[in-house]
């Protein structure tokens, strides 16, 4: 027995189906198209973020009155006894020697008049990195310090250390720590803004490869390194120092 042949109104239901199920089949791939382009975008943004964004709370910090602070340097500049150190403001061991180690050469060295001291920029932790957030902190420091305000956006700077290249130092916070130094944010953000001072930084980074530098911090004692190829203690730079004293 035959079958009837569809009605007129049965093809075009036939064929509104079919239509509705092809518009399903392209609606679903063009949204994993979609979701495929935002997987890949996210993926590709997540590395530039700072998670550290400008908005974190800054750490404030109580000025330390240093002796005879002349920019990056204090002490009498006629002292016997010259140190240099070669330090990177994203170096978690640089944190613990000016936390630790440098108020004790200021109270016992400096401030007796045996020890002048430079502050020299090394930012070895820009080496593989595109952001340079070391160099950029070592700019804003030399900004300070036209301003007399070096060693306390120093400070600043390493209270507000935790982690290499996740944004602590991104333009937009060295500028807050300068607002929250209370700077001549006009003068400062000029400063800034062009980059003043990058030739110092780069003539003290050849200064320092010269010395044979390889690691930050790196002290020198008139000229010497000390414990190279390690962080130095208290003990070590105060020998180095009463060992130079000591020479005719």
């Amino acid at each position: 027995m035959k079958g009837k042949k569809p009605t007129l109104i049965t093809r075009e239901a036939i064929r509104e189906k079919r239509r509705r199920a092809q518009h399903r089949k392209r609606l679903m791939m063009v949204l994993v198209i979609v979701s495929l382009a935002l997987i890949v975008t996210v993926l590709l943004i997540l590395p530039t973020l700072n998670i550290n964004n400008s908005q974190d709370e800054i750490i404030q910090i109580t000025p330390v009155v240093r002796p005879l602070v002349d920019g990056r340097s204090m002490g009498d500049p006629d002292a016997p006894v010259i140190v240099e150190v070669f330090s990177d403001f994203q170096c978690s061991a640089c944190k613990i020697f000016t936390e630790t180690i440098e108020p004790l050469i200021s109270e016992n060295h400096i401030a007796t008049g045996q020890v002048y001291l430079t502050f020299r920029h090394y930012p070895i932790m820009d080496a593989r990195v595109s952001t340079k957030e070391s160099n950029q902190a070592a700019n804003a420091s030399l900004c300070a310090a036209e301003q007399n305000r070096f060693w306390d956006y120093h400070d600043i700077l390493y209270a507000n250390f935790t982690g290499v290249n996740i944004g602590k130092f991104s333009d937009q916070r060295l500028i807050a720590y300068a607002e929250t130094l209370q700077l001549d944010m006009q003068s400062f953000k000029s400063c800034f803004n062009e980059n003043r001072y990058r030739t110092t930084i780069d003539n003290d980074i050849t200064l320092g490869q010269e010395k044979n530098v390889k690691g930050t911090p790196s002290v020198f004692v008139n000229g010497v390194m000390i414990t190279p190829g390690f962080v130095p203690s208290y003990q070590d730079v105060r020998k180095a120092i009463e060992d130079t004293l000591v020479l005719p």
